[in-house]
C-alpha cells in the first residue's frame, strides 16, 4: 500500500494512492495522524474524494513528526569518499518539523550560505510505539518508507564538530512523495540523485552499514519511538562537498531524489526572500 498527504482548500488530509489517483482518507490530517490513531489496514478499503496524483499539491508525508532522527555516515561508499572509517555505532543528529517541505515544493536558498549540498536518503517511518526494541519488535514497528533530500549547508555544518546547524534550516528538506509499506520496497532498490538532470548519486539501499531494523533497535534504546516519527538513514557517495572542486546547489537549479518502489522528490531551489522582500544570495551579502 502507498499513502500520501495532500494539501486541500480545507487543510491537509491523508490519502491512499491507487494507481494515478490519491483517495482522501477523511478524518486524518496526514499520514502521521493516521499512524498515531489506528491500523494502516483501515486505510486499505476507505473511500473518499479523488485527486490526480500527478497534479495534486503534496505536503510532507508526515507533516509534523514528533521526532526527526537523522543518521550520518551510514553508506559504505559515502564514508570512504569522506575519508573516514566505518563507524562502530550510528552517528545521530536531528531536524525540526520546520525544516520539512513537500516533495514538489521549492527549496529555500538562504542568503547566509553558498555551500548547499544534496543528500538523497531512504527514510523509515515508525508505525508503533517501541522502547528498547529487539529485532522482531523493531521490524514490526516500521510502518513503511519514504524519500528525503537532506539538504545541507556545508559551511554551517563544519563551523563546529556538531553538525546540527548545517542540517536544520527552515524549508530545506523535501520528504515524500509517498509512504510505501515494507512489502512494496524492493530489497535491491536503487537511490538516484540528480542535479539539473545530471546523475550525482546512484547506490543500492542495501549498502547501509546500519539497516532500518538496526536503527530502530539502537535509537529506541535511547528514547521511545512513536508512530509518525521518522528516521533518515543516511546518504550514499556522490555528494557535492566531496567533489574536487566542490559542487553546490544554486538558485534556479532542480534537484531530485528517487528510490525504486517509492518515487521521487523533485524540487527547484529558489533564493529565500529575506526581510524587506528582497531576494539575496550568499554572494550578495558577503557570506
Amino acid at each position: 500500500m502507498k499513502l500520501t498527504t495532500l494539501r486541500t482548500t480545507s487543510g491537509t488530509v491523508a490519502a491512499r494512492v491507487d494507481g494515478d489517483k490519491a483517495v482522501e482518507l477523511a478524518g486524518f490530517s496526514d499520514v502521521g495522524d493516521l499512524l498515531r490513531r489506528g491500523d494502516l489496514s483501515a486505510a486499505a478499503e476507505a473511500s473518499g474524494a479523488e485527486h490526480d496524483l500527478a497534479t495534486a499539491d503534496l505536503a510532507p508525508v508526515v507533516a509534523t513528526p514528533g521526532k526527526i532522527v537523522c543518521v550520518g555516515l551510514n553508506y559504505r561508499n559515502h564514508i570512504l569518499e569522506m575519508g573516514r572509517e566505518l563507524p562502530e555505532y550510528p552517528t545521530l543528529f536531528t531536524k525540526f518539523p520546520e525544516a520539512l517541505i513537500g516533495p514538489r515544493d521549492e527549496i529555500q536558498i538562504p542568503p547566509e550560505s553558498d555551500k548547499i549540498d544534496w543528500e538523497g536518503e531512504l527514510v523509515v517511518v515508525v508505525g508503533k510505539t517501541v522502547r528498547r526494541a529487539d529485532a522482531e519488535q523493531a521490524k514490526a514497528a516500521i510502518a513503511g518508507y519514504t524519500v528525503m533530500n537532506d539538504i545541507t549547508m556545508r559551511d554551517y555544518q563544519y563551523r563546529t564538530p556538531q553538525w546540527f546547524q548545517g542540517k536544520a534550516w527552515e524549508r530545506s528538506t523535501p520528504v515524500g512523495p509517498v509512504l510505501v509499506t515494507p512489502d512494496e520496497l524492493p530489497a535491491d532498490a536503487e537511490l538516484v540523485t540528480r542535479l539539473d538532470g545530471e546523475e550525482m548519486q546512484r547506490t543500492r539501499i542495501d549498502d547501509l552499514v546500519f539497516d532500518a531494523v538496526a536503527l530502530v533497535q539502537y535509537i529506541s534504546t535511547i528514547f521511545t519511538l512513536n508512530p509518525g516519527d521518522i528516521i533518515a538513514t543516511g546518504t550514499p557517495g556522490g555528494v557535492g562537498h566531496a567533489r574536487k572542486p566542490g559542487r553546490y546547489i544554486t538558485a534556479g537549479q532542480t534537484v531530485s531524489v528517487s528510490i525504486d518502489g517509492i518515487g521521487e522528490v523533485v524540487n527547484v531551489a529558489v533564493a529565500e526572500k529575506v526581510a524587506g522582500g528582497a531576494e539575496q544570495t550568499a554572494a550578495t551579502v558577503g557570506a
